[in-house]
């Protein structure tokens, strides 16, 4: 009664096998032993009866092809899914032998949501399987599944949804009790944030002293914010490389939040437009630019006393792909606590939020060059025709009155430009001659507005084969 409600088949599998030696039960009768073992189920409903051939005959009932449906409960499928999306897998353990539990989960229709059935299983035999699995949490209906979680070594989680109520479960000392399957997704994000944060202060003591390579974005911001919570702002500092790629306003919002912590902030010159590899802007741009970012910032943590250099890469860039600048910070031995936590995009702002931060929903700000087409050259003027683009479709916006988050204006090479907005502004952007003409102010003759509004990494989209700049 964790994942499906078998009551139906299992009472009426229990009458009709009862019924045979003559023993009649009810539903009500049949309620309380809902969970243990079957063989001890039956010699407690029908004591001096031996209780094996009434398994044999029980379980020909409960597998026949006419059983009683056993439908999912409410929340089951969004549990399952819910685990899956923190990257977890599920193991279910029954006291049901095994073949009869994978029957049940296709039949309501979990199956797919499910990665491994251990059957045959009861109270402290359970925690013998949470434990060869590695598990963390153990979701379960019975007492004997919070001996369960126990035994394993994991936490026990409960839900009232059989025999047994709330105050039943919490007296069995269950570490938390739900009130069903439905609440279990949001509790899992919550406890998930809470042991990534956990990590992340763990992971920051072991450094002892970090710079922080800040960008002013979102991820950066957090890694500061706990970097100086963990470490306190005399083992910390954030530093900021200015060059014509990082546009003005971002280098006011990085002076205000690292004057709102308290902790130093170093504005050292990068030069990453001297970078042949760079300027060339074949497909492998972000290589040279976090290369030469990372060659700048080694030496100043040295000089200021601090033992590593750390970025704010998360978990969801780990597995996004092409990711040359992710490649050469680790060249570079930068550290990456909050990949080191295992903390999302998602998860960033979440906790983001709950510290009260500002950045907790700025839109992605990636550096100016990243407007430029792969295979138009990266100039410094390039760089200032962007901005001043960037800045005055901005004006023109808020001046027609329409608030907009995401906003980008690419530069595709000559003088042709394409504009990226949040999609629910895309047509009213496109009749706005004021704002393409902001655009085309700025030394864009021609000026597109792209349909599928504005998406991270759109000039990905344009190489053919990224794989080439690995």
């Amino acid at each position: 009664m964790t994942l499906v409600d078998t009551r139906e088949r299992i009472s009426a599998s229990l009458r009709a096998t009862l019924a045979d030696v003559g023993v009649d039960v009810s539903d009500d009768d049949i309620w309380p032993f809902i969970g243990p073992p079957l063989a001890d189920t039956l010699r407690a409903l029908a004591p001096g009866h031996d209780a094996e051939p009434l398994v044999a005959a029980y379980r020909a009932r409960h597998d026949a092809p006419d059983a009683p449906a056993v439908p999912a409960l409410p929340g089951a499928v969004e549990a399952l899914a819910a685990v899956r999306e923190h990257g977890g897998r599920t193991l279910v353990v029954s006291a049901k032998i095994t073949h009869a539990v994978e029957q049940v989960l296709a039949q309501s229709g979990l199956s797919d949501g499910v990665d491994a059935v251990v059957g045959g299983l009861f109270g402290v035999e359970k925690g013998v399987a949470l434990t060869g699995a590695g598990a963390t949490v153990y979701v379960g209906d019975h007492p004997g599944d919070v001996a369960a979680a126990r035994a394993g070594g994991a936490l026990a989680v409960a839900v009232p949804t059989g025999p047994h109520d709330t105050d039943a479960l919490r007296a069995a000392g269950a570490d938390v009790v739900l009130p069903d399957l439905l609440a279990f997704p949001r509790w899992l994000d919550d406890y998930v944030l809470d042991r990534r944060r956990e990590a992340l202060d763990e992971r920051l003591a072991e450094l002892g002293s970090v710079l922080v390579a800040f960008s002013g974005g979102a991820d950066s911001a957090l890694l500061l914010a706990a970097a100086v919570r963990a470490l306190g702002p005399q083992n910390v500092a954030a530093a900021t490389g200015v060059s014509g790629s990082l546009a003005a306003r971002e280098l006011d919002d990085a002076r205000a939040f690292a004057a709102r912590l308290g902790v130093r902030l170093l504005t050292p010159l990068t030069h990453e437009i001297e970078r042949e590899g760079y300027r060339a802007n074949a497909g492998d741009r972000c290589y040279h630019c976090k290369s030469e970012l990372l060659d700048v910032l080694r030496p100043l943590a040295a000089e200021h006393g601090l033992a590593h250099v750390a970025t704010g890469t998360n978990a969801d860039d780990a597995v996004a792909g092409f990711r040359p600048g992710i490649r050469a910070a680790a060249e570079r031995n930068a550290v990456t606590p909050l990949l080191d936590a295992g903390l999302t995009k998602a998860q960033v702002r979440a906790l983001s939020a709950s510290w009260d931060l500002p950045t907790h929903d700025k839109p992605a700000a990636a550096c100016l060059s990243s407007r430029v087409a792969f295979g138009v050259p990266v100039t410094r003027q390039g760089l200032a025709r962007v901005e001043a683009a960037e800045v005055g479709l901005r004006q023109a916006l808020a001046a027609a009155g329409l608030d907009v988050v995401d906003l980008r204006v690419r530069d595709l090479g000559g003088d042709r430009a394409r504009i990226e907005v949040d999609q629910q502004l895309v047509r009213e952007l496109e009749t706005s001659e004021p704002a393409l003409s902001s655009v085309r102010r700025a030394g864009f003759a021609t000026v597109d507005v792209d349909p599928a509004g504005f998406r991270s990494g759109s000039m990905n989209e344009l190489l053919g084969d990224p794989d080439r700049f690995r």
